[in-house]
């Protein structure tokens, strides 16, 4: 389990370094096998050809009863002096004794008479020859046969003494397979270094190819932990492209995130659609209701001041009273906007009085303004609401700005629209607030009533327009596009 949660640059390296140690032991085992078997079968071989040859020889001595003779046949290899040089196999080291058994299986003769005495029975002297003897039966056919002990690593070659087809008797040669061992650890010990001189020269080279194998798959990974609730945008997503299996899939990857991104977008579009809509229609039933008895209330004034009294308190009483009714008209105006085609269009007239309406706040705050005005004649766009944007916009950018701020408003025509560009150095709007900005009652300062830019969206929204907003710390902008009449009947 722990190695599942290992990263794929190490997992990589990890399963090549296990590869090769596998495919060194399985190369390197059967190697060995072979190489003890050859040796096996070579011991063997020199074995049968010197038994052979030493049983012919001992053939007439034993005929003729002669034990000495017979001794000094099979003792003869151990009188040669043997001395190994470093290329000499285990099979040329010689036998570690040689006997002769006769028909009944006794001691004959023996190259160490003190240990198998002649006539005794060498099973006493030595429990192996236990399974020796065992053996012995099969020699009937005279054929020489192989025993290996299952308790020590002893290796007996029987070879069978015969004359005109009578067996009489046996020759027993003992080899240690001591030296098989040895060769065996010698071998294992090359292909262990082998083995890591391999690993060696192949682990960094697989290291360093698991992680440009995996460096794909990580990107792959990383882009995939940032799918939060929040989407990122695909400029913060690095991955490599290329026409690989991989590169495919990072391929397939930022393309569903750009649609998942689109799919956002539209959700919160249609979000707040339904919410502006909901909004709008229970704000155009409640300013329906209130419309109805305000201008009855109005309409009672009027004729009362034309009608009625005289009496200085009572028309001020009045006074206050309409003053009243029509604010309380002008907020209710502000809930439900109307774009009506209008007979006089915007022009620098609407752009003068727009500066004297907003020089109060202007003054009040120390506020450098700067007037950027490109328009020389009358633009087909009514001129009612066209003032409303201005007027709302720059009063919200005055009031942004901290004292002695900059407030810029930039007005012209570009083709068949008219732009009103509206920046101050204020405080700056968060993104996550950029979404909610014209819902209603979203204010951006406390003294707000939060209607102002919703009765802007509105505005812009019923005469075919554009807003967009950017906001940075240093500068706030507000760009609305607004169609000429021509244009967007």
């Amino acid at each position: 389990m722990y190695f599942k949660n290992i990263s794929l640059k190490y997992k990589i390296p990890l399963r090549v370094a296990a590869l090769v140690i596998v495919t060194a032991f399985v190369l390197a085992s059967t190697m060995v096998y072979r190489d003890i078997k050859e040796l096996r079968n070579h011991t063997v071989a020199h074995a049968f050809r010197m038994g052979g040859a030493m049983s012919d020889t001992v053939v007439a001595p034993m005929l003729h009863d002669d034990v000495w003779r017979t001794f000094e046949i099979i003792n003869t290899p151990f009188r040669t002096p043997q001395h190994p040089v470093p290329d000499q196999s285990a099979a040329d080291q010689g036998a570690e004794y040689i006997l002769i058994l006769d028909t009944a299986n006794k001691v004959y003769v023996s190259t160490q008479p003190d240990r198998f005495p002649m006539q005794s029975n060498p099973a006493i002297a030595e429990p192996l020859f236990a399974e020796v003897l065992k053996k012995l039966p099969e020699l009937r056919d005279l054929h020489p046969a192989v025993v290996e002990s299952t308790t020590s690593d002893d290796l007996f070659l029987l070879t069978p003494i015969h004359s005109g087809g009578v067996m009489i008797g046996t020759l027993v040669m003992t080899y240690s397979k001591t030296p098989f061992t040895a060769h065996l650890y010698s071998l294992a010990w090359e292909a262990i270094l082998i083995t890591l001189l391999v690993l060696a020269v192949l682990l960094p080279l697989s290291l360093y190819w698991g992680q440009r194998m995996a460096a794909p798959l990580l990107q792959l990974s990383a882009a995939m932990n940032k799918i939060t609730p929040n989407l990122p945008e695909s400029s913060d997503i690095v991955l490599d492209e290329s026409n690989d299996e991989i590169g495919q899939l990072g391929k397939a990857f930022k393309s569903m995130l750009v649609e998942l991104k689109e799919k956002e977008h539209l959700q919160q579009q249609v979000i707040a659609s339904d919410r502006l809509a909901a909004i709008g229609r229970l704000a155009a039933g409640v300013a329906h209701e209130i419309n109805n008895p305000l201008g009855g209330m109005l309409n009672a004034i009027s004729t009362y001041k034309r009608h009625g009294g005289q009496d200085p308190l009572t028309l001020k009483t009045i006074s206050i009273l309409e003053r009243g009714l029509l604010q309380i008209k002008d907020t209710v105006a502000a809930l439900l906007v109307e774009a009506k085609a209008k007979a006089r269009y915007f022009d620098q007239n609407d752009v003068n009085d727009i500066c004297t309406l907003v020089q109060p706040d202007i003054q009040a705050k120390h506020v450098n303004f700067l007037l950027q005005n490109n328009i020389t004649e009358a633009l087909s766009v009514p001129s009612t609401l066209a003032r409303q944007v201005i007027i709302n916009l720059l009063l919200n950018a005055i009031h942004a700005t901290q004292q002695h701020g900059h407030v810029r408003l930039h007005i012209h025509r570009d083709g068949n629209n008219l732009l009103i560009d509206v920046s101050n150095d204020g405080s700056y709007i968060p993104k996550d607030m950029i979404s909610y900005l014209f819902e209603p009652f979203t204010s951006l300062n406390e003294k707000g009533s939060g209607l102002g830019l919703w009765v802007i969206y509105q505005i812009v929204q019923q005469l075919g327009g554009l807003i967009t907003v950017q906001s940075e710390p240093g500068e706030t902008q507000f760009i609305v596009q607004l169609p000429l009449q021509e244009q967007h009947e």
